[in-house]
């Protein structure tokens, strides 16, 4: 097989080679299994594919390929958006099938130049873009968000959000900005989304989270003062839920804010209620 330019070059394919397909950024899927072999794949992996490296691990190498032509009928498979993954494929594959995602995301919106404007190059050891003619580097952006869950005694607030359908009330979350600490944005979120102000903010845990490409880092806080005031915008409904009594929320297995409200719950159920 031709030899060809990966992040970084690895030299001609391995028949240890594992590869996640794309196609119109849709993954393709064979029944439950989402990782072809170079073998099932050697008809379509032309030079003009674009292939990149994702990981590398005792010799073999995962490897995203973004297929220019619809290819599932050759493959007999189906497309399927990513979010389909995280109810079937939870942890180590989803990561797996995450990475890879924000990997050609990252390449897609980075062909050119954002300062000159001109075609960029893959830098020969980094992952990384760099422009053919004035060299600005461009690395993959991750980008922050907090997301927190509002404790008082035996409850917690919980929220639907009002561009999604799933109908789970889940944990609030929020984008940092520029010049915030994490520990402020939960603040100003909580504040701005439901009107509460809350206290004692303390980070629990993260979530690589790639759709397309954010890190979420998951808090606790504590409420202060205020009444529920959803915003309408983003929030189309909030209220205080006992921990006994809650309504359809994320699984643990699938999401921060699963976990989040799993082990807030459990804490509270054998503490007696007193945190």
């Amino acid at each position: 097989m031709t030899q060809r330019s990966f992040f970084p070059g690895i030299g001609e394919l391995t028949d240890d080679d594992q590869f996640v397909l794309f196609h119109e950024r849709q993954l393709l899927v064979r029944g439950e299994s989402f990782v072809w072999s170079r073998s099932e794949l050697e008809f379509i992996l032309l030079d003009d594919t674009e292939i990149l490296l994702i990981d590398e691990q005792a010799g073999a190498s995962l490897i995203a390929v973004n297929a220019k032509q619809d290819i599932t009928q050759l493959l007999q498979a189906e497309k399927r958006p990513l979010r389909s993954l995280l109810t079937t494929h939870a942890g180590q594959a989803f990561s797996m099938a995450g990475k890879a995602n924000q990997v050609l995301e990252w390449y897609a919106s980075h062909r050119f130049c954002g300062i000159c404007g001109n075609p960029t190059v893959h830098h020969p050891a980094q992952r990384a873009l760099v422009c053919s003619s004035c060299e600005q580097q461009f690395f993959p952006r991750i980008n922050p968000c907090a997301i927190m869950l509002v404790v008082k005694d035996d409850e917690i607030l919980l929220a639907r959000n009002a561009r999604f359908k799933s109908g789970y009330y889940s944990c609030l979350s929020g984008f940092m900005e520029v010049g915030e600490t994490p520990e402020q944005t939960v603040v100003r979120e909580v504040r701005e989304e439901v009107g509460v102000e809350v206290e004692n903010v303390r980070y629990a845990k993260s979530q690589s989270w790639p759709f397309p490409s954010q890190l979420m880092l998951g808090f606790y806080a504590d409420y202060k003062s205020g009444d529920i005031t959803p915003d309408g915008e983003e929030i189309d409904a909030a209220g205080w839920f006992n921990v006994n009594r809650l309504p359809p929320v994320p699984p643990p297995n699938v999401s921060v804010a699963g976990e989040l409200i799993q082990d807030y719950v459990t804490h509270a159920r054998n503490a007696g209620f007193e945190k």
